[in-house]
C-alpha cells in the first residue's frame, strides 16, 4: 500500500472509513462486471500519474480474470489524451502483473 494512503488511514480514520465505504458503494452498484471495472479503474490511475495504487489495482484486476495484455492496453488506453504518462506508468505495471 502507498505511504500516502498508510498515512490517511492512520491519521485520518474516520475519514478513510467513510471513504473506503464510497469505494465499495461505488464498485457493489457499477454496471460494469469487475474485471472490466478493474481494468478501467487502472486506467484512471495512470491517467492521474496515481503510481502508488498501482500494485494493488493491477493485482485486483489480475485475480479478476485479467490478462497480461489487457492490463498492458488498459494502461495504454489514455495515450493520446495523458501522453508519456501512460508509457511510463507500463513497465511498473507489468512488474507488478508479473509479480502477482
Amino acid at each position: 500500500m502507498a505511504q500516502a494512503f498508510e498515512t490517511f488511514m492512520k491519521e485520518a480514520p474516520e475519514v478513510a472509513k467513510a471513504y473506503g465505504g464510497m469505494v465499495a458503494a461505488l464498485a457493489q452498484t457499477s454496471a460494469l462486471e469487475h474485471k472490466t471495472h478493474q481494468l478501467a479503474y487502472l486506467s484512471v490511475l495512470v491517467a492521474q500519474g496515481m503510481e502508488g495504487g498501482l500494485d494493488f489495482h493491477v493485482k485486483a484486476a489480475k485475480e479478476a480474470g485479467a490478462t497480461r495484455d489487457e492490463v498492458a492496453s488498459a494502461t495504454l488506453v489514455g495515450l493520446p489524451l495523458v501522453g508519456m504518462r501512460a508509457v511510463e506508468a507500463l513497465a511498473p505495471v507489468l512488474e507488478a502483473y508479473d509479480r502477482v
